[in-house]
């Protein structure tokens, strides 16, 4: 929790933004090829004019700040993401301060450590160095993947971030066996995205069968929802908008995603890529309340930048922080709850180029206070990668950044107990605060400090700490789904593959 957000932009500059995309949303407008969404608009006092893009129908969809202004009245501010465990559900308010940490991206590749022995050349010692091996992702690394999530006490929500290439996966199974292993090996929310919009309906009855009903489903959402709706820049994609709406309908969370890339498919100049990832976030929220107003809806920002180079993502930069951080607040002028990014860097591999690029995102992101942060644990070569020991490390830095966060231990009610120690202290002989300190610790007052020091003089042993501590939070037992309802499931969901079930066919 942050006891008062940075504000990076001034009260003037927030109101600059909100008229830009504003005016934005008017001329030049947005391109949508969803029909129910252009019809919800034009009901709603939008200006459409039909268009065609290629062999494609389409809609040029002139939003005025009045529509905008009205769907934003009815987004509620505080939005509960369910979880099997009722006490790991989460909390969203537009208006708090509390942070929380989650998963994602939907990765190919699984890093995996594999520590050997080698013999120097040199001196003849033997040392443990950490060697590399990456592999395609498949079911049973998202299921592990998801089970050491369980396990790390700093994330609080869950996003696949590993992506199933399995022969027997396909688009007309894939999202059920996804969010299956998911669920089942994670007691915290699961929040994901759905490629195939007939396998929307299979997810929701899934989580209707844990949590026992359609009504309960509502109250505790244990599965909530992304969708990245617009194609930047302001292109509103149809499939994706059909189950942005389909989800509104059925009163679930669903997070509106847009990630336009600074120097490509938006400007990459701050005040540009933020008037434009805003007008992008207000288009799919708008809809979102169109079809359902008052449905839980979280304003999605994840801007990056483009390389010079080769236009590929870069998100090792500071422009990222600026970029993320003002969204943030935008969100927060706008009482939606928000959902932003943190943690992921350009380093292929856990090293120093990782932590720093990590590291610094940790620091300065929480401090504009968004809602949710993703891609937080584990990735790596962009969202290439997904590193177990990587979301180890993760873990702790974000334990780290926590702590940083505190609000202030200056206050007026503790003025008589530092007097009253210091008084003891210089009455004692020795004049020394250990005793005072190990009680402060022991309490959580301070930081207990990196918990991977090795103990060589030559080699920085922590890759190799961490692997030993993965093993060791892998082992422990996983908190499946009871067998009657994983029997249950299985019965009723078509496409789940018969490995998944952990008590067997």
């Amino acid at each position: 929790m942050v006891d008062k957000p940075y504000n990076r932009l001034s009260r003037e500059q927030i109101e600059l933004i909100d008229r830009t995309s504003l005016e934005i949303l008017e001329d030049p407008g947005i391109l949508c090829f969803h029909e129910e969404s252009v019809s919800l608009l034009e009901k709603a006092g939008a200006r459409v004019k039909p268009t065609r893009e290629g062999e494609h129908q389409a809609w040029w969809v002139s939003i005025p700040s009045k529509v905008v202004k009205e769907a934003l009245a009815t987004v509620p501010s505080k939005i509960t993401l369910g979880a099997r465990n009722p006490e790991n559900k989460v909390i969203l308010d537009a208006e708090g301060t509390r942070i929380h940490f989650g998963s994602g991206s939907e990765t190919n590749y699984w890093l995996e450590v594999e520590p050997e022995t080698f013999t120097s050349k040199k001196d003849g010692h033997e040392r443990e160095f950490p060697l590399i091996r990456r592999k395609r992702g498949n079911l049973d690394y998202l299921c592990r993947s998801a089970h050491l999530s369980e396990q790390l006490e700093n994330l609080d929500f869950f996003i696949r971030n590993v992506n199933v290439q399995d022969e027997d996966i396909s688009t007309d199974n894939k999202d059920v066996n996804v969010f299956f292993a998911s669920l089942n090996n994670i007691t915290k929310p699961v929040i994901g995205g759905i490629a195939d919009f007939n396998q929307l309906e299979q997810v929701v009855k899934m989580a209707e069968i844990i949590v026992g009903g359609r009504e309960e489903l509502i109250k505790n959402p244990v599965v909530s929802f992304i969708t990245s709706v617009i194609k930047s820049p302001l292109q509103v994609v149809g499939e994706t908008a059909e189950k942005l709406v389909s989800i509104a309908r059925m009163n679930l969370p669903v997070v509106i995603s847009t990630s336009p890339q600074g120097g490509s498919t938006a400007p990459i100049d701050e005040m540009g890529m933020v008037a434009q990832v805003n007008a992008e976030a207000l288009t799919g929220i708008v809809i979102n309340q169109l079809a359902n107003p008052g449905a839980p809806v979280i304003y999605g920002a994840v801007p990056v930048r483009a390389r010079m180079d080769d236009l590929h993502d870069m998100y090792g930069v500071p422009e990222f922080c600026h970029y993320t951080m003002a969204c943030a607040q935008m969100a927060r002028y706008y009482k939606v709850p928000c959902y932003s990014t943190a943690g992921v860097g350009d380093a292929r591999v856990p090293g120093m180029q990782s932590a720093v690029e990590k590291m610094y995102t940790y620091t300065a992101v929480p401090f504009a206070a968004p809602d949710l942060i993703h891609y937080a644990f584990g990735l790596l070569e962009k969202t290439m990668t997904f590193s177990p020991d990587q979301a180890v490390l993760d873990n702790h830095m974000i334990g780290m950044s926590k702590f940083l966060q505190r609000e202030s231990g200056i206050k007026p009610e503790e003025k008589d107990r530092v007097v009253k120690m210091i008084g003891e202290v210089m009455d004692s002989p020795y004049r020394m605060y250990a005793r005072y300190a190990r009680k402060m610790l022991r309490k959580g007052g301070i930081f207990e400090g990196f918990p991977f020091e090795g103990d060589s003089d030559d080699q920085d042993q922590s890759l190799l700490m961490v692997n030993r501590h993965l093993k060791e939070l892998e082992e422990r037992e996983p908190q499946y789904l009871p067998e009657e309802i994983c029997k249950k499931i299985f019965e009723q969901a078509p496409g789940l593959v018969s490995r998944l079930n952990p008590y067997g066919k």
